[in-house]
């Protein structure tokens, strides 16, 4: 265990840089050899690397916000630790167990958190909704986020390990999990149900996350879980969906036009606010109200 707190105490930026980029494309590999769906025959005018481009754009703002930021997450972290401020000194448990409650504090607080928060405030949701937009939810999917919305969710991040007094080495080992799960957990893929059932007890799935990018209320406001599956069941938030019944984007942005371009992407957060459009009414239904 201590072999695993030195490692991430002094983890080289090229070993986090290595984490994010052989992330996406193990996956990417796998999508390609067993996807969920396959957007190139499904849909015309679909070009992978033109979406994947996009996508990768979204992340190198991630990355830049991120960097650009850093010196306070470590600030904080210091501070924390210096003064025995938060959950984690206030226990004094053993490395093993502060590494996993740690790692469940800054999961809830720093990722389940925003995201819930995001869906619930309107000014934050056309940030957010910038990730949703993914008409074409794969592996590249996991970083898609407009900057304001890196910004929101750093500032959760830091009230996280401002709460759980965490150490940098249990920061950087949360980072580096949330990075990959998050990769994991978008791919195009979808796991066998024994498989699913047995990974769903430990970690999000790509079964559970892919429902939280169907594209309408409801269920876009259900399975919120980054890393671990236990918060969305706790908070009523759980939801299960058949993969081929999904049909991901946003209804209030059906048009490829709007979340194929990077420009109008970043503006889309200045805009007025689009109330939910809803699944369309059965025929029947359509015929009653006529």
């Amino acid at each position: 265990m201590e072999r695993l707190v030195n490692y991430f105490e002094h983890i080289p930026s090229a070993h986090r840089s290595l984490i994010l980029v052989g992330g996406i494309t193990l996956f990417w590999l796998i999508e390609s050899a067993v996807p969920l769906f396959q957007f190139a025959k499904t849909t015309p005018g679909y070009r992978k690397l033109h979406h994947a481009g996009i996508n990768i754009f979204f992340t190198l703002t991630t990355i830049i916000v991120n960097f650009a930021l850093a010196f306070l997450l470590l600030r904080t972290s210091d501070w924390a630790v210096q003064h025995q401020i938060g959950l984690l000194p206030w226990i004094q448990c053993p490395l093993w167990i502060e590494a996993i409650l740690g790692l469940l504090g800054l999961d809830l607080i720093g990722a389940w958190l925003p995201h819930w928060v995001q869906h619930q405030v309107k000014f934050l949701w056309r940030f957010h909704l910038i990730h949703h937009s993914d008409a074409y939810v794969d592996t590249t999917t996991a970083n898609r986020h407009h900057p304001g919305e890196s910004v929101v969710r750093f500032v959760f991040t830091l009230l996280a390990v401002l709460i759980m007094g965490a150490p940098m080495w249990l920061v950087f080992l949360y980072q580096a999990l949330s990075v990959m799960l998050s990769q994991f957990n978008h791919a195009n893929i979808e796991l066998p149900r024994w498989a699913d059932r047995l990974l769903g007890l430990v970690i999000v799935t790509p079964n559970m996350h892919h429902v939280h990018h169907h594209y309408v209320l409801p269920v876009t406001n259900t399975n919120y879980g980054n890393i671990f599956p236990y918060w969305d069941r706790l908070f009523g938030t759980y939801h299960e969906m058949a993969g081929k019944d999904l049909h991901y984007g946003i209804d209030t942005h059906p048009d490829s036009q709007e979340h194929s371009h990077i420009g109008r992407l970043l503006k889309i957060p200045f805009q007025k606010y689009r109330p939910p459009v809803g699944e369309p009414a059965p025929r029947k239904e359509l015929s009653q109200q006529a």
